[in-house]
């Protein structure tokens, strides 16, 4: 044990392991807590993960991410200084400001138009019972399987016509 201690680095090396071997020691012993003194703290102690959890981030405005919503925000396309802004090239300012208005109108229509259709929906039970799947299997041996089918911008009927629509006479005078 004498020896141990003659040597200044390994007197280092053995202070350090010492002060380390009762850290450790320390921070795996149980806590003692006096059970006979009552707590005097007025809200319950939440651990870091608990009050990060129950945050609530959008109490200051609880409808900001509600469906029509943007029409209560501040919402702006900037506007065109002649000269200082972007303007494509064969375009005057007057004329660009005019196309961007014209898309922010139309976005906006579209938008309007998306907000009424907000909360209207099939209900699943109404289209169960008319497709009369509570009562049988008939649906199953429809075409269409029980699925209510939309409209198509073509015809899928399988019916042709004899003469496309593209291919039509040529009105009027003209070369023969």
């Amino acid at each position: 044990f004498h020896t141990l201690f003659q040597n200044p680095k390994r007197m280092k090396v053995t202070a350090i392991v010492a002060i380390c071997s009762v850290a450790t020691v320390g921070a795996f012993a149980p806590t003692t807590t006096n059970t006979n003194r009552l707590s005097t703290e007025l809200y319950e102690k939440k651990s870091l993960f608990r009050r990060i959890a129950e945050m609530d981030l959008f109490a200051p405005v609880s409808d900001q991410n509600d469906y029509g919503a943007r029409n209560k925000k501040s919402i702006a396309t900037g506007s065109i200084t002649p000269g200082k802004s972007y303007v494509p090239a064969g375009l005057t300012a007057a004329q660009y400001d005019k196309i961007r208005k014209e898309q922010e109108a139309a976005k906006a229509a579209n938008y309007q138009r998306n907000v009424a259709k907000a909360g209207k929906f099939l209900d699943y039970t109404d289209f169960y019972k008319k497709r009369g799947t509570d009562v049988g299997q008939e649906w199953y041996k429809s075409v269409t399987r029980g699925h209510t089918m939309v409209k198509t911008k073509y015809d899928w009927s399988g019916k042709t016509d004899a003469a496309p629509s593209f291919a039509t006479k040529a009105k009027g005078k003209g070369k023969k």
